[in-house]
């Protein structure tokens, strides 16, 4: 070939060659990357996003037991806009409802159109042939469309199998409007098991629906979020990431295909500190109590290993929400307040305040210090008696700091109170976490109340700290309030040689990816010792608790257990219950007392006192629990829930065929320790009991006649 032919050639080869190359990026271009853009542009069809929740992570005990968990759930959804334009398509006009309604204070009727009609005869009269129809709420169905119109989705069906789901799947695009979905429903495999701890969500609200949210989604299905215990407090990280999708749909609002889709992420994995089969022995132990509470804690790290508040409730029954029957039946409970957590919640603390009185005298250098006790302190015209003279008229004469503690003597605390001054108490007091929330990951926690303190002064700003209020503070009266996690945290303090640690339900949290959220690492708050406290000072405080168990005369005897040696303190508390004269009844303790592991504190309402109500009830639990520790299995199961009681318990007996007998006599115990005049002292009024608040659920719509779609059925005459 000629070199002019061959030039000519190579010309037209690369000429094409280049149009070719063109085109495919043009085909590229058109097909691929603005493939959505055209789509859009067919008549008819329009595309709509979808926004999806994230799943909520789960949370598990210490050993790894799940105590919250999510359930696949299949679910029908209405998107009531597209029902009524696709209804339109087909149908000249719209049924109507006439409706009474008020404008300028004068009430007129108005037609709208009546969406339920709309709904109940295009698209629920669709899923008889498939056995989908179920009865719903048709005025809750209204509300939602005025309100919401195709924003959010009308929740027809949450109750799907898998079999169902599956036959309206294989339709589902014969039915414009409708949803199918799959969502994670949270569960709480043992029932009323840490409900307290635990706590429970609540469905989203389109209330909680951003502006942002407005205008890039077509469909919106929002987060569930925790309204009570750790379900609340840990929801920042519990929630897992938005999904999105993408669906084209065609003129008539059929689902052509799903064109884009981001799957929801999943939340941190909450690993609590508690260990779910002491938890249920504790909870079991308590419900030998009407009203009350237990907390159990590593001495060495702050873990709280076991919280228990009774009465308590079941969180399934707020999942996805509530019925009417089950809510009232909560409500009319509610003098019982089983929503409260008392183990966070303030009491006044009795002679369990004395332990903290001596750790400020400690402080101050006067653990050493002898005072007597000639049976009651004159405070003016009052008189302030010990529980030996009220009961006996007697007195405990002098007595060191072990002693005074064995035997709850309340002259030689008082004494020591005025001696050190109200600023060196509440010094004292605050160094064990008193009159401060402990900052445990729970909400509402109480900071108690401990006069003398700023936010005490703040309130009572025509107060002062006399020398009588400084008495009822050491002995724990009037206006002097703690929680029962507080008490515990102080008696393990105690128990392990003065280093106070932060109490922490949450031992650790891990991302869906693996990375630590939170660590698992103990922090050391106050160390007693470094803060001036000698040792052997400390020593005495724990001698005497340990005298207040295991010797003749203490308050605490019926806390021992054999074959180990613990240490307790108790209290007996007055306070007002419901109007009434009434107890709080109360024991701390540790053990074992020479290598401590637990610190445990029992509260009672309304029990006759500490050792007698309380004691028995410490006593099961340490047991339960150093059995656990020998190997001895701990049953798990789903609890039930308890409405509790509010009758006054004087005393708990443990039956001898449980082989948990009382190994000390009555002798040892020292019921009302805190006198019987005490009340009459000038001081701030005596603790009631607070009105409960209780989270607003979402309430179960209940089926009304329009909503009734499936007909009912027909009583057979008798022949």
């Amino acid at each position: 070939m000629e070199p002019r032919y061959r030039l000519r050639l190579y010309l037209l080869t690369a000429l094409v060659l280049t149009g070719f190359g063109a085109l495919l990026t043009r085909l590229y271009e058109f097909q691929i990357q603005r493939r959505d853009e055209f789509l859009q542009m067919m008549p008819g069809n329009s595309t709509v996003t979808v926004r999806e929740p994230g799943i909520r992570g789960e949370i598990t005990d210490r050993n790894g037991i799940l105590l919250a968990r999510n359930l696949r759930n299949y679910e029908i959804a209405f998107n009531l806009e597209e029902i009524h334009t696709a209804y339109r398509l087909q149908h000249a006009a719209d049924p109507t409802l006439k409706r009474l309604t008020k404008k300028d204070g004068l009430e007129r009727v108005d037609e709208d159109k009546d969406i339920v009609d709309i709904v109940n005869n295009w698209t629920i009269k669709r899923f008889d042939s498939l056995h989908l129809t179920k009865n719903y709420n048709a005025g809750a169905l209204r509300t939602h469309y005025l309100t919401h119109r195709g924003l959010v989705p009308f929740s027809y069906r949450t109750d799907l199998s898998y079999d169902e789901f599956a036959r309206c799947a294989e339709h589902n695009l014969e039915l414009p409007g409708v949803y199918l979905g799959t969502r994670a429903l949270r569960q709480y495999p043992y029932a009323a098991l840490a409900s307290h701890v635990l706590g429970y969500i609540k469905p989203w609200e389109p209330a909680d629906i951003p502006d942002s949210a407005k205008r890039k989604f077509g469909h919106y299905i929002g987060d569930a979020k925790g309204i009570a215990g750790i379900e609340q407090s840990m929801d920042a990280i519990l929630r897992g990431p938005e999904g999105q999708k993408k669906l084209l749909k065609d003129e008539k609002g059929h689902i052509i295909r799903m064109i884009d889709y981001t799957k929801p992420g999943v939340g941190a994995k909450l690993t609590l500190a508690l260990d779910a089969r002491a938890q249920l022995h504790v909870e079991n132990v308590l419900r030998r109590a009407g009203r009350a509470a237990a907390v159990v804690m590593d001495v060495g790290t702050g873990e709280v290993i076991a919280m228990a508040s009774i009465p308590d409730y079941n969180p399934n029954d707020f999942i996805p929400s509530i019925s009417n029957a089950q809510w009232k039946a909560y409500l009319d409970n509610k003098k019982m307040d089983p929503f409260s957590n008392r183990s966070i919640k303030p009491f006044t603390p009795g002679s369990t305040f004395k332990p903290p009185t001596a750790i400020a005298g400690a402080l101050e250098g006067m653990a050493t210090r002898a005072f007597s006790c000639d049976g009651y302190i004159l405070f003016g015209k009052i008189k302030i008696g010990c529980w030996i003279w009220n009961q006996h008229k007697g007195s405990h004469g002098t007595l060191t700091l072990p002693k005074a503690i064995q035997q709850s003597c309340n002259p030689y605390f008082m004494k020591l109170a005025n001696t050190i001054g109200w600023k060196a108490m509440v010094t004292g007091f605050q160094m064990v976490g008193l009159g401060k929330a402990t900052g445990i990951e729970l909400p509402d926690e109480s900071p108690g109340i401990l006069p003398g303190s700023r936010p005490w002064r703040a309130a009572n700003p025509s107060a002062s700290m006399t020398p009588a209020i400084t008495a009822m503070l050491a002995i724990g009266q009037a206006d002097a309030m703690a929680t029962p996690l507080q008490l515990c945290a102080m008696a393990a303090c105690i128990a392990n040689g003065g280093k106070y640690y932060k109490p922490r339900i949450v031992k650790y949290a891990t991302s869906a990816e693996g990375r630590r959220v939170i660590e698992d690492k103990p922090k050391l708050v106050v160390d007693l010792v470094a803060a001036g406290v000698k040792p052997e000072h400390l020593e005495l405080i724990r001698k005497g608790m340990w005298l207040a168990v295991n010797k003749p005369g203490g308050t605490a005897a019926r806390v021992k257990i054999p074959d180990i040696e613990v240490a307790g303190k108790t209290g007996t508390a007055q306070t007002i219950d419901d109007g009434k004269k009434s107890n709080n009844s109360w024991v701390i303790c540790f053990g074992p007392y020479d290598k401590p592991k637990y610190a445990v504190c029992v509260l009672v309402q309304n029990g006759g006192s500490g050792g007698k109500v309380c004691g028995p009830l410490a006593h099961l639990i340490l047991r339960g629990l150093f059995a656990q520790d020998e190997g001895v299995k701990l049953p798990l199961k789903p609890q039930l829930a308890v409405r509790g009681n509010a009758e006054r318990i004087e005393e708990i007996l443990i039956p001898k065929d449980e082989a948990l007998a009382i190994l000390a006599g009555d002798e040892a115990e020292g019921a009302g320790e805190t006198g019987e005049e005490i009340e009459n002292l000038d001081a701030p009024p005596l603790a009631a009991t607070a009105e409960p608040v209780i989270p607003t659920p979402v309430i179960t719509p209940e089926i009304d006649e329009d909503g009734t779609v499936i007909p009912r059925a027909q009583p057979v005459p008798e022949p």
